[in-house]
């Protein structure tokens, strides 16, 4: 059943990332199940028995996996209802608090690829995975291909930052921008790490990671008054819903409010 599953992920061309997350969803399944029947009543006994010990969106993907292996698998439509999420918002970066973690590293590589995680709004995969060929710097672009949801899209390079990456790029000869030497291009966790060892460095006590520097770099171009659409383009986002979180994030317009106790 497994091996059906991966089929119906490929032959959607469904990305690596999507077909480890179902097979692992489904397989945890089908091991609580031993010999129990295949059966939506089942289901809702998994997910009662989860849903306390993990974050309600891990059980919502976990809902859609074994949805789509019941339906593209078996054949058998089913409807578990989703477990409502909490709504909790990152809490974002000053742009000092940025400038600061960028100047924690002395590595020129490191610096670089907090410049761009913050800069251009970029996703770890999509950083991770950029070539030197992929850099437009006679337009002050870069092409990210195949990003999140099989997209291509362009983001802008950031000026301050143009003679720096050219510089860098001549310091080595791999088609990676940011290569590795163990494993010819960097880690999700590597990513992390440097993130990490630069929040330490600085001495910033709120949580960091590098998706809060997307966060941060949308959250920072809406308070400047760039349009919700631009910065949706820029993201990458398909639906303009995911863009609109950046105005419940902004606390811009709740400073700016003038509370009526100062009119008295």
């Amino acid at each position: 059943m497994l091996r059906k599953l991966k089929q119906e992920i490929e032959i959607r061309n469904f990305s690596q990332k999507t077909l480890k997350s179902y097979t692992n969803s489904v397989n945890k399944f089908l091991s609580y199940l031993k010999e129990k029947p295949l059966v939506q009543e089942e289901v809702k006994n998994y997910v009662q028995a989860i849903i306390s010990k993990q974050n309600p969106s891990t059980t919502a993907h976990e809902i859609f996996a074994i949805q789509f292996f019941f339906e593209k698998v078996l054949g058998k439509k089913i409807y578990i209802p989703r477990p409502k999420r909490n709504k909790t918002l990152p809490e974002i970066l000053t742009k000092e608090e940025v400038k600061e973690l960028i100047n924690a590293h002395t590595n020129i590589k490191h610096r670089l690829i907090m410049k761009l995680l913050y800069g251009c709004g970029l996703r770890v995969s999509e950083i991770i995975n950029i070539n030197k060929e992929d850099l437009n710097f006679d337009e002050r672009l870069i092409h990210i291909k195949i990003a999140k949801g099989k997209k291509d899209r362009f983001v802008k390079m950031p000026d301050s930052i143009k003679e720096e990456l050219v510089s860098y790029c001549r310091l080595n000869s791999s088609r990676i921008l940011f290569p590795s030497q163990r494993s010819g291009k960097l880690t999700t966790a590597t990513v992390q790490a440097i993130v990490e060892n630069a929040r330490i460095k600085a001495g910033i006590k709120k949580r960091v990671y590098p998706h809060l520097l997307r966060h941060s770099f949308a959250t920072h171009l809406l308070e400047a008054g760039t349009d919700l659409r631009i910065i949706q383009k820029l993201l990458g986002h398909s639906d303009i819903k995911t863009t609109q979180i950046y105005t419940q994030i902004s606390q811009a317009s709740i400073k700016n409010i003038k509370s009526p106790l100062d009119t008295i």
